[in-house]
C-alpha cells in the first residue's frame, strides 16, 4: 500500500514538516541590501541581512515575502544563549518543504547575530536563531544577519518563562515581516 497517492493536477505540495514549497525562488537583486523588520507580539526586531550570504538571505526574504513566517512562534528560547523560530509546526521539526546547502560565511555568534538553525550539514530550511548573548558555537550555522534594533525585544523573548524543551509557556509569535530593499 503506498504511503501517499500521487498529487492531482494543480494540487498544492505540503511537506509533512509543515512547509509547502519545493525551493526558494530567486527574489533578491545583486548589488542591493536588505533589511527585515520582524513584527512580533513582543515588539519589533530589525535585522540587517548579509549580502555575503546571498543564498541564505534570499531564502529568508523569499519566505518572508510569502508570509511563511506570519503566525510562527519562537519555539525555543534559552536566556544567555539564543531565541529560535521559523518552524511552521512550532515543534522544532518543521521546515518550508525543502532544505538547502550551507554557504561560506564569516563572523562569530555574538549578541544580535542571526543564523540558520539546522540538524546537520546542508539541512538549512526556515528555522533561524537570534543570539541573546555572545556564545562560542562551532561554525556550523550560517550567519546571515545582525540585529540593528530591538535587542530589548530579544531580551524579553529570551527571558520568558519556559516549559519542556525550552518552549515559552506563553509563546511570542511573528505577526509579519517587512522587507526593505536599498
Amino acid at each position: 500500500m503506498p504511503i501517499s497517492s500521487p498529487a492531482t493536477k494543480g494540487a498544492k505540495f505540503t511537506s509533512p514538516t509543515g512547509g509547502s514549497f519545493k525551493q526558494a525562488q530567486q527574489v533578491i537583486k545583486t548589488g542591493k541590501s536588505y533589511t527585515a523588520i520582524l513584527h512580533t507580539t513582543a515588539g519589533d526586531i530589525t535585522i540587517q541581512l548579509s549580502p555575503d550570504t546571498p543564498i541564505t538571505t534570499n531564502n529568508f526574504v523569499f519566505l518572508a515575502q510569502q508570509k511563511f513566517y506570519d503566525g510562527v512562534i519562537f519555539h525555543r528560547v534559552i536566556p544567555g544563549f539564543m531565541i529560535q523560530g521559523g518552524d511552521p509546526t512550532g515543534t522544532g521539526m518543521g521546515d518550508p518543504g525543502y532544505k538547502f546547502a550551507n554557504e561560506k560565511f564569516t563572523g562569530e555568534y555574538k549578541r544580535g547575530t542571526v543564523a540558520m538553525a539546522n540538524s546537520g550539514p546542508d539541512t538549512n530550511g526556515s528555522q533561524f536563531f537570534i543570539m541573546h548573548a555572545d556564545y562560542a558555537l562551532p561554525p556550523n550555522y550560517v550567519i546571515f544577519g545582525l540585529t540593528t534594533s530591538g535587542l530589548d525585544v530579544v531580551d524579553k523573548i529570551a527571558t520568558a518563562r519556559t516549559g519542556e524543551s525550552d518552549r515559552p509557556v506563553e509563546p511570542v509569535s511573528i505577526k509579519s515581516i517587512d522587507i526593505a530593499e536599498k
